[in-house]
């Protein structure tokens, strides 16, 4: 599984588990219909909610004129993935993270979320 394939699976993922509450493995077999779990997908999901309150609050310390509450859905769990990769995930450049999560903004979310996103992550980055 591509890694930007992964993302958008720790998305819908991550969106299931906000929504109902469901377990992060049901949602994890949800979105990947009968195949195996992607490494990088697993660690997306698991390893945000395993450091979630240290991932919300890089987000709450960014934003700007906006309540965490009051986010989207979709855009509080773009924000959450990528603000987690810049934060535990070492192996990827902070531009392929923000530009990743900028992309799947652009695909899931309204028309303002993709910049909304790259200056909350931007933000994140440099802190």
């Amino acid at each position: 599984m591509k890694r930007r394939v992964a993302r958008e699976k720790a998305l819908q993922a991550l969106f299931q588990i906000d929504m109902s509450g469901m377990e992060a493995e049901e949602a994890l077999q949800n979105v990947v219909d009968g195949e195996e779990v992607d490494a990088f997908l697993k660690e997306l999901v698991l390893g945000f909610l395993k450091n979630q309150e240290k991932v919300d609050g890089m987000i709450r310390e960014h934003l700007e004129k906006w309540s965490f509450d009051r986010l989207a859905k979709v855009d509080r769990n773009i924000l959450r993935i990528g603000t987690y990769e810049l934060l535990f995930v070492e192996d990827v450049p902070e531009k392929v993270v923000i530009n990743e999560a900028v992309e799947i903004a652009k695909t899931f979310g309204d028309d303002q979320s993709s910049k909304f996103v790259n200056g909350v992550l931007s933000k994140v980055s440099q802190s």
